[in-house]
């Protein structure tokens, strides 16, 4: 009886001792702090603000248990390093253009197909419409990643060394795309050769004329200071230029419940948040664009209504031998539709 009471009494010691542990264990998890680096290709426009606001978010809700920092213009590395570092955990978050994540997944580059987005407000829709981000945020996690926000950044705009005033001025030109292939048909359709090219690559690549012109933003010729290495920009507003937002998917699964929740919440609100800015600015940067020198060219309305035909079946025709990219397509198409 002496020894049964006794192995009673030596259990419930551990017992109590392995309750205080964990208890102390959990209190020490819930007082670790997490670095949270934010990754960007672009500085000083409205996804360098949407970056902060969301750090800024983050490590306000969190109490300052995830330490936020944000590295704009590269700063560590080119995109197709942002994403890698992302994708194994150096990086913790990239703020980047989803068809530049093709590698990682074909269907990333599903938003950059030309013709489904007519008007800003309508793309903002479509970036938040809950099949496209179902679609979307969830297409790197069996390769690391872990999608927490999408949102339109701007229409594209070509940039050029010479004007682009007419659809015959595209022929011959060699002009810088995304990674994608919706944007390689595109500009082939336009008789332009189209030469794929991380941002920090252009702007040397205008100044030396190994290119003729590049498609991207005024969101990013005018903060980038362009215009000395070309002036003329045509405003073709294909495709629209959307932003994905991707977390490591370890470091994401490593938190503890509650900031996993502030960080998808911090993301879903500030990508939200972020809309009237994105109008505004896109306002802004066509008025600085002309103060410092630069052109802005608008196609003749029936040459721009005929670009948008020559680029309606851009989409379809090249997803259609991919049944996973044509599905996702399908979903993009969808959604625009609903969004109009």
């Amino acid at each position: 009886m002496h020894l049964l009471q006794r192995g009673i009494g030596i259990q419930a010691v551990l017992s109590a001792v392995t309750f205080i542990l964990s208890l102390s264990l959990g209190a020490a998890r819930a007082a670790e702090n997490y670095v949270m680096k934010v990754t960007l290709p672009t500085l000083n426009d409205t996804l360098h603000q949407t970056a902060k606001n969301f750090a800024a978010a983050v490590e306000k809700d969190s109490g300052g248990r995830i330490k936020t920092e944000v590295y704009p213009a590269s700063q560590l590395g080119s995109i197709p390093r942002q994403i890698e570092g992302t994708q194994f955990g150096a990086i913790q978050c990239a703020m980047i253009p989803p068809e530049f994540f093709v590698g990682v997944d074909e269907r990333f580059e599903v938003m950059t197909a030309p013709g489904l987005i007519d008007s800003m407000p309508q793309g903002q829709r479509v970036a938040a419409d809950p099949e496209v981000l179902k679609l979307m945020l969830g297409l790197g996690a069996k390769k690391g990643l872990h999608g927490i926000g999408l949102f339109l950044a701007t229409p594209s705009h070509i940039i050029s060394k010479r004007p682009i005033r007419h659809l015959e001025d595209f022929k011959g030109k060699k002009l810088r795309v995304f990674a994608s292939d919706f944007q390689f048909e595109a500009l082939k359709r336009l008789g332009a050769t189209p030469v794929a090219m991380t941002l920090g690559d252009v702007l040397p690549a205008l100044q030396q004329g190994a290119i003729d012109g590049a498609v991207a933003a005024l969101n990013v010729y005018v903060p980038m200071q362009f215009q000395d290495a070309a002036k003329y920009v045509t405003e073709t507003n294909q495709p629209a230029i959307f932003i994905i937002v991707e977390i490591n998917l370890k470091w994401y699964e490593s938190l503890p419940k509650d900031l996993q929740q502030i960080v998808d919440q911090a993301a879903a609100r500030e990508t939200v948040a972020i809309n009237q800015v994105t109008i505004d600015f896109v306002d802004k940067m066509r008025k600085t664009w002309v103060e410092r020198g630069g052109e802005i060219i608008n196609l003749p309305p029936d040459e721009q209504s005929t670009m948008m035909k020559m680029l309606a079946s851009v989409g379809a025709d090249v997803s259609k031998t991919k049944p996973q990219l044509n599905a996702a397509y399908k979903v993009l198409v969808d959604a625009a539709a609903r969004a109009r």
